[in-house]
C-alpha cells in the first residue's frame, strides 16, 4: 500500500445552488398530479365534476411549493470529500463524501460525485449515491473506484439534490471540491513483496559470511605492511600508534548503484487486457478485465525493483526518456527518494513518436560511468534493420552489466502460436512467427554479449525482473 503521506488531501465548500431554477419537483408529486385525472372520469356524466382535478392539482402544487420552502437553502449545507488511499493501477480506492445539514429538517440526498475518466470507468454511467442528513449531524457515505490511468486528473463538482421525507419537491445544489488528484503506478501486495525482502535477507547475509577482500573501496579491516602494497593504502595514523606500518585493506562495494531506464516511445503506447487475479489490494469481481499500456506494466516493474533495491542496501536512478528525456533521478537511498521516484513515474506518459535510444544511452554514460546495473524496459520495433536500441545496448555492455527486458505482443503471439484455417490465417500465422523469430535472434545475439535478457507478457515482468535482480546480488555480478 502506497504511504498515508501520497494521498489526496481532502476538500470542503460550501454548496452552491445550480442554476437559477434550483427547484424541482420530484416523481412522486408529478404522479400525484397525473392522478388527478381520475376525476375526468365522473366528468362524463356531470362535468361540474371535471373541476375536482383543477382543485386536485392545485392542492398538489401548493403543497410541493409549501414542501420546498421547508427546505434548506443550498447554502446551509456543506459537502466534504476525502480519500481513504492513493488513487493507483490495478486496486480500488475508497471515496468518503460527507454532507453537513444546518437546517432544521431532515433532507434525503442524491449525490452524483465529477469524477474524469481516469478515476472510473469511462463507458459508465455514474451512479447517484443516496444519503440521509439529518440537522446539524455530519452524514457519510463512501464508495469505491478503480483509477484506469496514472498521472494527474482533476476531479469536479458534487452535485446534490435534496428532498424532505415528503417528497414533493426537491432542490438542486453543487460543491466545488475541484481537485488535482494523482494516480501511481499499481503496487504489489504486501505478502508478495515480503517473499523477495526475505530472500534479499538472506543474499546478504550470505555475502557477509563469505565476504571477499579485493579491489573495492569499502573499508574491511587492518593488517600489518606487506611487500608490493600500495603506498596511498597505509594507514599513517594506525601505523604511528603501532611502530610499524599498517595497510587498510578493502572489500567489494555490497552497496551498488541500479539504475532503472523506461522507454517511453510510441511501442510502449499499445494496451494489453488482462484478468485481474488475486494480488489487487481490493479485487474486483472474477471475470472483469484490466487493459493498461506497456508502459503501465514498466512503471509497476519500476516501483517494486526500486523498493526491494532500497531495501538491499543499493542506490537506485531513474532514466525516462521518449524523443527527449522525460524524467531523471540521480541514484539516492532512503523513504524520500523512493517517494519521489513514485512521483516521477507516476508522471510519464508513452508519446506517439519513436523513443530517441542512442541519446538516452549517451546520458546514462556521462551520469553513470562506473560499473552499474542497468533494468532497460522497451520493446523492439518490426524493422528491416537492427533496431537502435539494440546498438544502444551494446554500447552499455562495455561497461554495465545491463538487463534488458522486452515486452512482447501477447496477441501476435497468440497468432504465431494457432493453427491456420484458411488462407488469410496462414498469412497472418506466418507473419507473426516470422516477427517471433525475429525478436528471438536479437535477443539471442545481445545475450551472447554478457546481456540479461527476458521476453516476456507485460504482466509477468515484474516478477520475473525481481527474481533476475536477486539473482544478480547472489552472484555479486555487479
Amino acid at each position: 500500500m502506497i504511504a498515508p503521506s501520497f494521498h489526496p488531501g481532502p476538500v470542503r465548500a460550501t454548496c452552491e445552488p445550480r442554476g437559477h431554477w434550483s427547484f424541482g419537483l420530484t416523481p412522486r408529486s408529478i404522479a400525484l398530479l397525473i392522478a388527478g385525472f381520475a376525476f375526468l372520469i365522473p366528468g362524463f356524466w356531470e362535468p361540474r365534476l371535471s373541476y375536482a382535478m383543477l382543485a386536485w392539482d392545485g392542492l398538489v402544487l401548493l403543497a410541493a411549493l409549501l414542501d420546498g420552502m421547508r427546505l434548506p437553502r443550498a447554502g446551509k449545507l456543506t459537502a466534504a470529500r476525502s480519500w481513504s488511499n492513493a488513487p493507483s493501477l490495478d486496486s480500488q480506492t475508497e471515496i468518503e463524501l460527507t454532507i453537513e445539514n444546518n437546517g432544521s429538517v431532515i433532507i434525503e440526498c442524491r449525490l452524483i460525485d465529477d469524477l474524469p475518466p481516469a478515476l472510473r470507468d469511462a463507458s459508465a454511467q455514474p451512479e447517484p449515491i443516496q444519503v440521509i442528513a439529518f440537522p446539524r449531524v455530519p452524514a457519510n457515505v463512501r464508495y469505491r473506484v478503480e483509477p484506469q490511468e496514472r498521472g494527474d486528473c482533476t476531479a469536479g463538482h458534487l452535485y446534490i439534490r435534496y428532498r424532505s421525507p415528503l417528497g414533493l419537491a426537491e432542490r438542486w445544489a453543487m460543491a466545488p471540491l475541484v481537485q488535482t488528484v494523482r494516480v501511481y503506478p499499481a503496487l504489489r501486495t504486501g505478502e508478495e513483496q515480503q517473499i523477495f525482502l526475505a530472500r534479499s535477507r538472506q543474499i546478504d547475509l550470505q555475502l557477509r559470511q563469505t565476504r571477499q577482500r579485493g579491489l573495492g573501496r569499502d573499508f574491511e579491516s587492518l593488517r600489518d605492511y606487506r611487500e608490493g602494497d600500495d603506498m596511498r593504502d597505509i594507514c599513517w595514523t594506525a601505523s604511528a600508534r603501532r611502530g610499524n606500518l599498517i595497510t587498510r585493506q578493502y572489500q567489494t562495494e555490497r552497496s551498488q548503484p541500479v539504475w532503472i531506464v523506461l522507454d517511453c516511445g510510441r511501442l510502449m503506447r499499445s494496451r494489453v487486457v488482462t484478468t485481474p487475479g488475486t494480488n489487487a489490494a481490493m479485487p474486483l469481481p472474477k471475470g472483469s478485465l484490466r487493459e493498461h499500456s506497456k508502459l503501465d506494466h514498466a512503471c509497476t516493474a519500476a516501483v517494486a525493483l526500486a523498493q526491494l533495491a532500497l531495501f538491499s542496501g543499493d542506490r537506485v536512478g531513474l532514466l525516462a526518456y521518449g524523443q527527449t528525456i522525460q524524467q531523471r533521478l540521480l541514484p539516492g537511498r532512503g523513504a524520500a527518494h523512493l517517494r519521489q521516484m513514485i512521483e516521477l513515474l507516476a508522471q510519464l506518459r508513452a508519446e506517439s513518436s519513436e523513443a530517441d535510444h542512442l541519446r538516452a544511452t549517451t546520458l546514462l554514460g556521462r551520469l553513470q560511468p562506473r560499473r552499474s546495473l542497468i533494468l532497460w524496459v522497451t520493446d523492439l520495433a518490426e524493422t528491416a534493420m537492427r533496431p537502435e536500441v539494440i546498438d544502444g545496448a551494446m554500447h552499455l555492455l562495455r561497461r554495465h552489466v545491463l538487463l534488458f527486458v522486452a515486452m512482447a505482443q501477447p496477441e501476435v503471439d497468440a497468432i504465431a502460436q494457432e493453427r491456420p484455417k484458411n488462407i488469410d490465417e496462414m498469412f497472418r500465422a506466418a507473419a507473426a512467427q516470422e516477427m517471433a523469430g525475429r525478436r528471438e535472434l536479437l535477443l539471442a545475439r545481445l545475450h551472447e554479449q554478457g546481456a540479461l535478457t527476458l521476453d516476456l507478457n507485460p504482466e509477468a515482468v515484474t516478477s520475473s525482473v525481481l527474481n533476475q535482480y536477486l539473482k544478480v546480488k547472489e552472484r555479486a555480478m555487479v
